[in-house]
């Protein structure tokens, strides 16, 4: 048996490379799982606003494309449940809820999502990722802000104020970051 990747197909997320096996999935899970811990340690505060910028989001929306819609679901949903475990790797190392767990909530969705849309050809080119991604971030907007909205009992102005606006250059960003990491790294498997 071989444990040569074969080539890339359609319908493959970059996890399909690696050769098949359970052993595999649990650990591209619990790897995507950490990473996205280690990148809610990278935080900064934002005036105004109970919610940090992170990495967070990055890590999410990473570890969706490349490892697909079910294991990124799996890997984002042992994320949340760890913390809310008492694993303190949310945002500069807390855990359990807090008004800002809409946005993890919002992670799992969303890395779900663009990991179905990777399996369609959207970490191959640029203008596709850039698409994945903003299609990524709205639902991590979506369900975070109401969310926050309803925790920190604000208003949907203030909400958006505290919650959206301050965020939207530092994932415009990360957005521009994935759209080169990921079709560069499909182009290097081809060669």
């Amino acid at each position: 048996m071989s444990t040569a990747a074969a080539p890339a197909r359609t319908g493959q997320v970059l996890a399909d490379l690696l050769p098949a096996s359970r052993v595999r999935d649990i650990a591209l899970v619990a790897g995507g799982a950490a990473l996205t811990g280690l990148a809610a340690q990278v935080a900064l505060p934002v005036p105004g606003s109970p919610v940090p910028v992170t990495g967070q989001t990055f890590a999410a929306l990473l570890v969706g494309t490349t490892l697909g819609a079910s294991r990124g679901f799996s890997a984002l949903a042992l994320y949340a449940l760890a913390g809310l475990a008492g694993v303190p790797w949310f945002a500069s190392g807390t855990s359990g809820v807090s008004v800002s767990f809409g946005y993890i909530l919002g992670m799992i969705l969303a890395s779900t999502v663009v990991g179905a849309l990777a399996r369609r050809g959207a970490d191959r080119s640029m203008p596709r990722m850039a698409g994945a991604m903003l299609v990524g971030e709205a639902i991590i907007y979506a369900v975070g802000v109401p969310y926050l909205a309803y925790a920190a009992d604000l208003t949907w102005s203030a909400a958006v104020a505290a919650g959206l606006t301050p965020f939207l250059i530092g994932d415009a960003l990360k957005a521009a970051l994935a759209m080169g990491v990921l079709p560069t790294a499909w182009k290097l498997v081809k060669r």
